[in-house]
């Protein structure tokens, strides 16, 4: 791998300036920002770096950094992130995790989809995903169900063991998108 996964302290560190400067409109945290770029590098053409920026923030605001050396930071770990979760996309699938949020609920760990899934959504909508092959539509609908609010009663509808297979469907959901639309890319069928 070129420059590697964020270590864990960096991630922190993004988690908290996502917190720090974050509106209404912004990626909340890291587990969003996550999903945001995975469907970003996943989607039917390429995303300037700019775009992906006013993507984070929700717009053409930018927080006002308290200095120089944290906005440089923060743009490099994100593209680093970036460029960490394309290169597990294109290279290494099996390397590919989404970054899921967890919590702890009665002594134990539980993931958190939410805001991946959200973040992801994001990411189709800022790009103006074209229509799938009814074949794939289940994929995405497979990350719509955590990420769009009018899914919010399927979801809470759903039994503990159905809840547990949608969780387990988000990352090969993630990994067919991934390889549908970069086929499509390198195939030439999108311009």
């Amino acid at each position: 791998m070129t420059q590697g996964p964020l270590n864990e302290d960096e991630i922190i560190w993004l988690d908290d300036v996502l917190l720090k400067y974050g509106t209404a409109h912004s990626v909340i945290d890291v587990a969003e920002l996550d999903g945001l770029l995975t469907a970003i590098l996943s989607g039917p053409k390429v995303t300037e770096p700019a775009t992906v920026l006013r993507a984070v923030w929700g717009g053409d605001v930018e927080p006002e950094w308290e200095n120089e050396e944290e906005l440089t930071r923060f743009n490099i770990l994100v593209f680093q992130h970036m460029n960490d979760i394309a290169e597990r996309l294109a290279e290494y699938p099996g390397q590919f995790e989404p970054l899921f949020g967890t919590s702890e609920v009665d002594n134990r760990e539980i993931t958190i989809v939410e805001e991946w899934c959200y973040g992801y959504m994001r990411g189709v909508s800022l790009e103006s995903w074209p229509a799938l092959p009814a074949e794939l539509q289940p994929e995405l609908d497979a990350i719509a169900l955590h990420g769009l609010e009018e899914n919010e009663t399927e979801f809470e509808n759903l039994t503990p063991e159905a809840f547990l297979a949608s969780i387990e469907a988000i990352k090969p959901a993630a990994l067919a998108l991934y390889g549908y639309w970069h086929s499509q890319r390198s195939g030439g069928a999108l311009h």
